[in-house]
């Protein structure tokens, strides 16, 4: 079944110096993450996968995004990046988002599910768990503001498949599209990736099971400034590193069935969006 699938960046961040977060460039400018999500376009509904930083965190950032997060990523919160301004310049219709599927629920992948409130909104059971009984440092990374929608949470937990080396859950079972969450715990306890089949190939979202373009190949060379940040927010370390492993042993065996991109890299997002 042909599908069509738009990447779109939903929240530029500008976090101090360019050399310690990009590996290149000045010591004195500042850095450039971007927050790299995707609308499918199916023939029953459109899909996205994370949400980036949504209308309502615009008009109230520091209630929903939190003080901390603004001084030390330093977010744009330009309107025309959310999901819900793109999704409407494409020409579609923002209430036909019928299936959301978060790599996790960090503030900046979910931003969004408010802007789709009739969505249904995929997420591992780990995930929902650890925003429903939060502990005091979850309290930080999953803004509760955020969910006062009350977003339609399908939650998900029995593993229905196997995808490469990994098992996968295929979330919506009516959807003819292939659409897999695939977990990657470490970054937090219910972490997944989404793999969606464009063709003859795979595009997996790693969302934030690694942050910079290298991790994912023989020689990993992340700058300074991410791998400090990774290790500071990741949930479960020894995990975190075993399914980074695990991507780039997917990388080098089967690169041509799969292509990887993770959540923050605009050097992943420039393959697509500077496609010609």
């Amino acid at each position: 079944m042909s599908i069509r699938i738009h990447h779109l960046n939903c929240g530029t961040m500008c976090p101090l110096c360019e050399r310690l977060i990009n590996g290149q460039g000045s010591w004195r400018k500042p850095g450039r993450l971007i927050c790299h999500c995707l609308l499918i376009e199916t023939p029953q509904a459109l899909v996205m996968v994370d949400t980036g930083i949504g209308q309502h965190d615009i008009r109230e950032p520091a209630r929903r995004l939190g003080a901390g997060f603004l001084p030390l990523l330093r977010p744009q919160l330009r309107l025309a990046e959310t999901a819900h301004a793109q999704i409407t310049s494409l020409g579609y219709d923002p209430r036909d988002v019928r299936h959301i599927i978060p790599t996790h629920l960090d503030m900046d992948h979910a931003g969004g599910l408010s802007d789709f409130p009739d969505a249904q909104v995929h997420v591992f059971k780990p995930e929902m768990r650890a925003v429903l009984h939060p502990r005091r440092l979850d309290l930080v990374r999953f803004r509760q503001p955020q969910f006062e929608h009350k977003p339609h949470w399908v939650v998900h937990d029995t593993m229905t498949e196997r995808w490469f080396d990994f098992d996968a859950i295929r979330p919506i079972q009516e959807m003819a599209a292939d659409i897999l969450i695939v977990p990657l715990i470490g970054h937090t306890e219910g972490h997944v990736g989404v793999a969606v089949k464009q063709g003859e190939r795979w595009l997996l979202h790693c969302g934030d099971a690694y942050y910079h373009h290298s991790q994912v190949t023989a020689t990993p060379q992340a700058p300074l400034g991410l791998k400090i940040f990774e290790a500071a927010v990741q949930t479960l370390r020894q995990p975190r590193l075993q399914n980074q492993a695990r991507l780039r042993r997917l990388a080098a065996d089967h690169g041509d069935e799969v292509e990887l991109f993770c959540a923050h890299d605009p050097v992943e997002l420039d393959r697509y969006t500077n496609a010609t």
